[in-house]
């Protein structure tokens, strides 16, 4: 087994749970193989390294034969992945259905047609259940092979159901490889470029968009077409911010799952995104009682059945709890909760961003610091904008990276960091000049601090916060400009320095009063159909 093997061997080790090492040791023991022990005895070596080093292990144990070791690596992590299948079997109900599908192959190979007929019956019954399409392929396509070889009445009329049946199966296969493919389009430039900037991303969006996408009739569409369709529309809707549309697809995404309980579990990742992107819309038109209570659904999550929480899952629900309840403290002005809690788990969130891809870790440092930032902690806000100006992944996101630098600049300013301001303004025109991001909300923001970077006498500046402020408020309607106020909402930050009260005082005061007004709305569902 080669070095790169030997990491995948130590990486699957460890990703086992304290129940799976068991069954593991179990599952070895029982199949009465006499290299049962060396197994066992290697699993643990290496489930006790924390980097994994086969020198260590020949020390460790005298009784490896380092010729063979190699071998008995490679037959170690084919006995781990059977003992994981074994050990989900009973709780994953595609394993079930493959193991079917399996058993009927091995009657069709035996000449036992009719045995094999009745398993595919109950194969298929459990797939449509799940709406596993590809199962279902699979399925239609043995129960094709046992027509072919019996003989009875009415196999014509069978013959014609299948092919129907498979035209169909294909069609809807065909509609989630569009819809996928385009959502997976979309998410690359969406990753590098993040939301629209100018009228030229708005075309080739759109055009990128409505090319892909195939005529449907929305009522025919099996569930799962529905579930990555409407994932379609919301990733589509947001990146060109009609966040109304969006959160409409978001809602119509979540629902699905409220109507059909019984997949939260076998679609438990499909589930934790539909209601990531129901708060993300929630959060963005400050719906906060809906937020909470999504926010609850999502937290409900943990409590599902061991066997389905794989470390996939647990991560992608940490870290959707952690920017919920960031974006929380945000909308409520709660900065100051917000950072108590930061420093209770500081050392916690530091491994659990550590695991997490290079996309996350930069959401997670931007809303760290916009966090320390509305606390009025500015040094704390320039250490974690730090983490991500000297990333080396400037092509990840650089609308983030952009306004990164920004809000560095302002907090420089709030410190009274007046010699680094003008070098810190060059070096920002030259990074979204290259990224091609310069755009009015830039210009304004870079012109002004330009400005303070001179000595203002105190009555001197509240006219020009008011300025800024005008000029601003004069892109928040504008299709490509107000992408701005989504990283970082700056108007809040110029009405505390007019009104010359913290940002989170602001920002309180206008949460009651939009919380007041929700209060005495009656809730009102809006619809797509």
């Amino acid at each position: 087994m080669s070095k790169e093997k030997s990491d995948v061997l130590f990486l699957l080790i460890k990703s086992l749970k304290k129940s799976e090492k068991r069954y593991f040791k179990v599952f070895v023991n029982s199949e009465n193989d006499n290299s049962a022990k060396k197994y066992v005895r290697l699993f643990d070596l290496i489930d006790h390294q924390k980097h994994f080093d086969d020198n260590e292990l020949l020390k460790k144990d005298p009784d490896l034969n380092p010729a063979q070791l190699s071998n008995l690596k490679s037959h170690l992590y084919k006995k781990i992945l059977q003992s994981i299948r074994q050990y989900n079997q009973s709780s994953v109900i595609d394993i079930q259905i493959r193991e079917m599908i399996d058993y009927a192959q091995i009657l069709f190979n035996r000449s036992l047609y009719d045995q094999c007929a009745s398993i595919l019956k109950k194969a298929k019954k459990q797939a449509l259940k799940t709406g596993n399409l590809e199962l279902q392929l699979e399925i239609l396509k043995w129960e094709k092979n046992v027509i072919n070889q019996t003989v009875g009445q009415g196999n014509q009329l069978r013959v014609n159901r299948i092919i129907e049946e498979v035209q169909d199966t294909n069609n809807r296969i065909n509609n989630i490889n569009i819809f996928t493919n385009l959502s997976a389009k979309l998410n690359a430039l969406y990753l590098k470029i993040g939301f629209i900037r100018n009228e030229s991303d708005f075309e080739q969006l759109r055009e990128m968009f409505n090319s892909s996408m195939p005529s449907y009739d929305e009522k025919k569409l099996s569930l799962d077409e529905k579930l990555n369709l409407y994932n379609l529309y919301v990733g589509y809707y947001f990146f060109i911010q009609d966040i109304e549309s969006g959160y409409l697809y978001a809602r119509k995404c979540a629902d699905l799952f409220d109507e059909h309980k019984q997949i939260r579990t076998s679609k438990i990742e499909a589930y934790i995104r539909a209601l990531n992107n129901l708060l993300i819309a929630q959060y963005k038109q400050f719906r906060y009682y809906e937020f909470v209570q999504t926010s609850r659904q999502l937290r409900e999550i943990r409590q599902f059945p061991k066997n389905v929480m794989n470390e996939n899952i647990r991560l992608r629900l940490i870290k959707y709890t952690y920017v919920h309840e960031f974006n929380r403290f945000f909308m409520l002005g709660d900065f100051d909760i917000g950072v108590a809690l930061m420093k209770k788990i500081q050392t916690g969130l530091e491994h659990f961003t550590s695991l997490l891809d290079n996309h996350s870790k930069l959401i997670m440092y931007y809303k760290t610091s916009c966090l320390y930032f509305g606390n009025g902690d500015y040094n704390e806000a320039i250490f974690y904008l730090n983490r991500i100006l000297n990333s080396e992944n400037v092509d990840i996101r650089e609308d983030v990276h952009s306004f990164a630098r920004i809000l560095n600049l302002i907090s420089h300013y709030e410190l009274g960091n007046v010699d680094v301001i003008d070098y810190y303004i060059r070096s920002t025109y030259r990074f979204l000049l290259k990224k091609d991001d310069l755009h009015n909300f830039q210009k304004y923001i870079l012109n002004f601090l330009k400005k303070l970077s001179y000595q203002f006498k105190e009555s001197q500046l509240i006219p020009e916060f008011i300025k800024l402020r005008s000029q601003l408020l004069s892109l928040k309607n504008n299709p490509y400009e107000k992408r701005a106020f989504v990283y970082f909402d700056i108007i809040e930050w110029l009405e505390s320095k007019i009104q010359q009260k913290p940002v989170a005082a602001v920002i309180k005061e206008k949460a009651m009063a939009i919380l007041k007004e929700q209060r005495n709305e009656p809730y009102n569902e809006k619809s797509l159909d």
